[in-house]
């Protein structure tokens, strides 16, 4: 990357922070409603997803087990606010499965294993993308990787610094290069 282009994203990020300061993404109580979260968005509004995390609350089934355990049809309809609730039914329990079968259900497990790792692993789960998986990683388990997203690319395209045919990676790389992999900057918490 030329150090212009390194500059111009230093000094955007600066003056969006000034100006917005800390954004606290993801608002959630748990690190685990993160995840869920993050599976739910795809394809929809937070409003809904919040909808459907409330719902997943009620019904007490907002953890690991609990939705290991309940069925399918149970579970789409709880989640059907967020829409395509049967995809996203099957999306969950493909992670959850994924989670007992690596981690036996564990957070903290999950979080110590390596972030290129488990990026890999995540990405090897029916239905997670590349978006939920860094998602997952920088939000709910705090490791140092930048979470591209359509507004992103978007914005970089319009500042021309990017092609508007960029792919995912690219734009990261260009991020993940430009800045220290800094949490907190990544999850725009500090200037």
């Amino acid at each position: 990357m030329d150090r212009g282009t390194k500059t111009s994203l230093l000094q955007i990020y600066q003056k969006l922070y000034k100006e917005f300061g800390p954004q606290h993404w993801w608002p959630a109580r748990t690190k685990f409603e993160v995840i869920v979260g993050a599976i739910l968005t795809q394809n929809t509004n937070w409003g809904n997803v919040e909808k459907a995390i409330q719902r997943l609350k009620a019904a007490g089934v907002l953890s690991g087990r609990a939705l290991r355990d309940i069925p399918d049809a149970k579970l789409a309809a709880l989640i059907k606010p967020a829409g395509y609730f049967n995809v996203k039914a099957r999306r969950l329990k493909n992670f959850i499965h994924f989670f007992f079968a690596e981690y036996r259900g564990d957070l903290k497990a999950m979080g110590r294993e390596d972030w290129p790792k488990l990026r890999e692993k995540l990405l090897a789960v029916n239905g997670i993308g590349t978006e939920t998986a860094d998602s997952i990683l920088l939000y709910a388990l705090d490791k140092p990787v930048f979470v591209v997203d359509a507004y992103t690319k978007r914005f970089l395209y319009r500042h021309n610094l990017v092609d508007h045919k960029v792919d995912y990676h690219r734009v990261q790389e260009l991020f993940m290069s430009a800045f220290d992999h800094d949490v907190a900057m990544f999850n725009l918490k500090k200037a």
